[in-house]
């Protein structure tokens, strides 16, 4: 209901809003977050470090992801084969000869999405490879 000024003065309602409120809410808000602001942590997230094995393998089987995600597959021999994503836990099972603790290692160009390399280990994993890493290059 609007407002009423006295008829005797010259009664007539006041249609404009009152800003005062809002601006004061809003410089209160605005402070706020100003002190609040430099308080709250960035998230950090804690990642693995890559050591050195006091052993390398013997033998290892390499799976390649290159930039256009297809798929190749090197062995320790020299021999070297392209595959298909399906095809990828059934040449791997052939490469171990039936050497189960073989290990398998997934080296993906930086481009290739993340994705890609979860799915070739995921494949993996699922046909029972058991020993599954990642080629990493070491940082200066």
């Amino acid at each position: 209901m609007p407002s009423m000024v006295s008829r005797g003065r010259g009664r007539r309602t006041i249609n404009e809003i009152n800003m005062v409120p809002f601006i004061d809410v809003m410089l209160v808000l605005l402070i706020i977050f100003m002190v609040t602001a430099p308080m709250v942590t960035p998230s950090l997230i804690n990642l693995p470090s890559v050591g050195k094995a006091n052993k390398q393998p013997d033998r290892v089987i390499q799976i390649v992801i290159n930039k256009d995600e297809s798929l190749e597959l090197k062995q320790a021999s020299g021999n070297s084969s392209h595959l298909t994503s399906r095809d990828v836990a059934n040449a791997v099972k052939t490469a171990q000869d039936g050497e189960a603790t073989t290990p398998v290692v997934i080296s993906a160009d930086r481009n290739v999405k993340y994705e890609s390399v979860v799915k070739i280990m995921d494949t993996l994993q699922k046909a029972g490879i058991q020993r599954v890493g990642l080629s990493v290059q070491l940082g200066k």
